[in-house]
């Protein structure tokens, strides 16, 4: 088969077509014929050799693929070979064909194309893993979201606005700040031009934000604790502005802050199909009626996985950018 390989760390030229042997899958995965492939932040970081590949996953780049069903054994499942699916791997999604695990691998929605669908997983367990699983943000209860037009800003707007509640998101232009608006943000924040804590704190009467969702960390974190409401949450699932910050422990211990965050790739098979199993009971009859719609920014052929980082790194990208493999 034909597939992407990280050659050497570095640049995105050092993505490279090759030949591989088709995957061989083991107990309860399945194969899949891919069609399309998500790029996604974490791909780039194993590109330049800062997240390393967990133990028996793929050197291949890519987490997240739509495609066929070909081969697995499918019994009880309630999927038959040559059904269409959307999976989230570990691994190995830049080629054309990949092995998932059968519980991690989710119905295309009614009426999405085998590219959208590719653009989902990744971004979509991520989410409900940490905004509604780890951060419990609940009926009633305001968002942030930091980094409002990357695929996980998109992502989490949208689930959280279609569920009823109020978000607030930030970007890095005026005109991105508007699509957040557009894709059902209460408030764009310019956070080159405004302080997004000064903002939230007015639009909520001065209470602050029930949840963040930060991809920054560093020197946010001493803001966004000012931002969160009593009993607030601040959930981190990335490290663009630096591991570390100062933290105000009296602010946590006084008002009863929670800080966390987490990494999804290396969680079990286990942990991911619970997701899997809300994420097809709570959201995608929400993409099927059309109330959350993927967004994507641009389609690269496979052998142009190198100009898709380069987009991915350059951060003008409203939404998801996707690999067409077959």
């Amino acid at each position: 088969m034909r597939a992407v390989e990280i050659t050497q760390y570095g640049k995105p030229e050092v993505l490279k077509i090759c030949e591989r042997e088709v995957p061989q899958i083991k107990a309860g995965e399945v194969l899949i014929r891919v069609l399309a492939a998500g790029i996604n932040r974490p791909d780039v970081l194993q590109r330049l050799g800062h997240y390393p590949v967990p133990p028996g996953a793929s050197d291949l780049p890519g987490l997240e693929v739509a495609g066929e069903i070909v081969d697995g054994d499918l019994a009880g499942s309630g999927f038959s070979k040559g059904d269409l699916v959307c999976a989230l791997v570990q691994g190995g999604g830049y080629a054309e064909y990949c092995a998932a695990p059968l519980a991690q691998c989710l119905p295309v929605p009614a009426g999405l194309s085998p590219v959208e669908a590719a653009s989902l997983p990744e971004t979509f367990f991520t989410v409900w893993s940490n905004v509604f699983d780890r951060a419990r943000l609940s009926a009633g209860e305001t968002l942030m979201v930091q980094g409002g037009t990357s695929g996980i800003g998109v992502t989490a707007i949208q689930i959280a606005t279609a569920l009823g509640h109020r978000v607030f998101a930030t970007a890095g232009s005026d005109d991105k700040c508007r699509a957040t608006e557009r894709l059902g943000a209460e408030r764009g924040i310019n956070y080159k031009t405004e302080d997004f804590k000064e903002v939230v704190k007015s639009l909520t009467d001065g209470r602050g934000v029930d949840v963040i969702l930060d991809m920054v960390a560093g020197d946010y974190v001493p803001r966004e604790i000012d931002s969160l409401a009593d009993d607030g949450r601040l959930v981190l699932i990335a490290l663009l502005g630096g591991a570390r910050a100062d933290l105000d422990l009296a602010q946590v211990l006084r008002r009863r802050l929670v800080v966390t965050g987490s990494t999804l790739r290396p969680r079990p098979v286990a942990f991911k199909a619970a997701i899997a199993q809300q994420l097809q009971a709570r959201v995608w009859p929400l993409l099927a009626s059309g109330k959350i719609k993927p967004v994507i920014h641009q389609i690269f052929p496979l052998a142009q996985a190198d100009q898709a980082h380069a987009m991915m790194e350059g951060g003008s990208h409203i939404g998801k950018i996707v690999l067409q493999v077959a």
